[in-house]
């Protein structure tokens, strides 16, 4: 308990260049938080086009959207399934 009312004092106590320096921190924290982000997405996107590869539509060209790609993968899934079990 005592610990906890020694670390909220502490905070308070921060002299301006100090909690100026904690906003920067959090500034490059967001920005670096952002980069990670983006490798993120691109890797998820990869994923579903490589996914989309694999799977049979006419035309084969055919643009799906994300939960398109996930719904028809499910129904082909269960079809080769099925395939293997008659």
């Amino acid at each position: 308990m005592f610990l906890c009312i020694a670390l909220l004092a502490g905070d308070r106590a921060l002299s301006r260049e100090e909690r100026r320096r904690r906003r920067r921190a959090t500034a490059k924290y967001r920005s670096a938080h952002a980069s990670r982000e983006r490798v993120r997405v691109v890797a998820f996107n990869v994923a579903f086009a490589e996914l989309r590869k694999l799977l049979p539509t006419l035309p084969p060209d055919k643009k799906l959207s994300k939960i398109e790609i996930l719904r028809l993968a499910v129904c082909y899934i269960s079809y080769l399934n099925h395939v293997l079990d008659v």
